[in-house]
């Protein structure tokens, strides 16, 4: 354990008790086989389930429709890019030596990931109401009112609202495949709506992109088709 990730822990407000749980939190592809990717993904869970949670509880009078478009601007890149260099994550990724050459421990998508992949570690290791408490402190400080819903859907939250008002299932989103080197990686992402039978890809410099990118041309497909 560095001093930089007993100092993270302190900003945290959570100390581990198993540790390993955070230096994998912050270990990227790059560095390690031992990597965070699998973190992130429950973590991106924890983090929608906490935020849903916090909206619920805070604008009582607005319909499911606008709380997911609020939802949706609180845990996109560019909220979560901004709440990672709060807490200093820059200083404390571990990222191998192409991919700090290239800045990685700047570039949004990674300290994004990063972040969602410590709200997955805390999960892990103290269970849902201390990674529930760690979300309701990151955002603390972020202003969140019912304007927030004239703010512009992205692809995955448009998809998601179109299916919904026509009672069908939520899509699915995998990744297909990768490719390029560790640290210049894009991913090439499958949107599936099983109950029309459909599947579209897409591909991003980061798993989050790749999921917009798959959503964008799913939601051409379905407007062409209806």
């Amino acid at each position: 354990m560095t001093d930089g990730l007993t100092a993270l822990q302190g900003r945290l407000q959570h100390e581990f008790s198993d540790p390993a749980l955070l230096v994998r939190a912050v270990t990227h592809r790059s560095f390690a086989a031992d990597h965070n990717e699998r973190l992130e993904f429950l973590g991106d869970s924890v983090l929608n389930l906490a935020v849903a949670d916090l909206l619920y509880l805070r604008l009582t009078a607005l319909p499911e429709g606008d709380l997911s478009r609020i939802r949706a601007n609180l845990v996109k890149q560019d909220t979560l890019h901004q709440l990672a260099v709060a807490l200093g994550l820059p200083e404390v990724v571990r990222l191998g030596e192409g991919e700090v050459r290239s800045g990685g421990s700047r570039r949004p998508s990674i300290l994004a990931d990063a972040l969602e992949a410590l709200i997955g570690a805390v999960y892990l290791d103290a269970g849902y109401a201390a990674a529930q408490a760690l979300v309701h402190r990151l955002f603390q400080d972020v202003e969140i009112n019912p304007q927030m819903q004239a703010s512009a859907k992205d692809a995955k939250t448009e998809l998601q609202e179109w299916l919904q008002a026509r009672k069908l299932k939520l899509p699915l989103y995998r990744v297909v495949g990768t490719l390029g080197a560790a640290h210049r990686q894009t991913f090439d992402v499958e949107c599936e709506v099983s109950e029309l039978n459909l599947s579209e890809r897409g591909i991003g410099n980061s798993r989050r992109a790749g999921e917009q990118a798959a959503a964008a041309v799913m939601l051409q497909t379905l407007k062409a088709r209806d």
